[in-house]
């Protein structure tokens, strides 16, 4: 039977496994991440420290992609020894009733990391399409007779990601944004534009991900469906519109602003996020 796996943080029941009678060991969570990461990518895994009446020990939580994944390996580790003395018990996490947690979109790295999975390193590139900045757009925050030091940077990115072998190519769009304490000291302004810039770009690659659907078949072969549900109005542009795209008076900033798991995960010293396909 096939899966869909999307580019969102997983939040169903079955993705998550509860591991029990874990042992206090250094690198605890490494260790798991070692044993259950051979069924499938996973999102996270965390340990926790048992509550005072269970008695001493962790548990921990295990988030997969993939149900089908998280599932095969809930069979074979339950009652294992695996990395120490006691065997460990795991279960499929039960359905909480009357809970229902926000899906949320993957960030950039994250993105990356599934999509090198299932695609390998070389089997999709990424490019910017444009990235402008928009901080003046809405209009200035100066009332009359007052100079505001606080000044909002804010830069608008196109971002298209390509499946070569899937004949599959999605684009995405998205505003990055951040106000400066002290518009008037050079370095501050310098180092939260380029913040801002990598912020958007992350975002907008997060968003051309969320149109890509992973259709994951028993045999471990992956097909790709565009998911035409996430379309957005600036998918039918062409690229000189897109680059024109904030000379359009009508245009709400507010749309691109993307809801991500974490809104920033970029550190200042990378480059802008852009994969372009190895040459041959």
């Amino acid at each position: 039977m096939a899966e869909v796996v999307e580019f969102r943080v997983p939040a169903a029941s079955a993705q998550t496994l509860l591991v029990w009678g874990l042992e206090p060991e250094p690198d605890l969570e490494h260790s798991l991440f070692s044993v259950f990461s051979k069924f499938g990518p996973l999102y996270s895994v965390r340990a926790h420290r048992n509550a005072a009446v269970a008695g001493p020990g962790y548990y921990a939580i295990i988030k997969f992609y993939s149900a089908g994944d998280a599932s095969r390996a809930q069979r074979a580790c339950n009652g294992q020894r695996l990395f120490q003395k006691s065997p460990l018990k795991v279960c499929v996490c039960t359905k909480q009733k009357g809970f229902q947690q926000q899906v949320l979109a993957l960030n950039s790295n994250k993105c990356q990391e599934l999509a090198n999975h299932y695609f390998g390193f070389n089997g999709w590139s990424s490019r910017i399409i444009t990235l402008q900045n928009v901080s003046d757009f809405d209009g200035g925050n100066e009332e009359l007779g007052e100079t505001l030091q606080k000044r909002s940077v804010k830069y608008l990115c196109a971002v298209e990601v390509t499946l070569p072998n899937h004949g599959v190519r999605t684009r995405g769009v998205a505003l990055g944004e951040a106000d400066i304490e002290n518009s008037e000291d050079p370095l501050e302004f310098v180092t939260a534009t380029r913040r801002v810039q990598k912020l958007a770009v992350g975002k907008a690659l997060s968003s051309a991900f969320q149109k890509i659907l992973l259709v994951v078949l028993e045999n471990g072969k992956v097909a790709v469906e565009y998911d035409s549900t996430q379309e957005e109005l600036t998918d039918s542009l062409t690229e000189e519109e897109l680059k024109g795209l904030v000379q359009v008076s009508e245009l709400s900033l507010e749309q691109f602003d993307l809801e991500e798991e974490v809104l920033s995960d970029l550190s200042f010293d990378d480059e802008l996020p852009s994969r372009e396909m190895p040459s041959n």
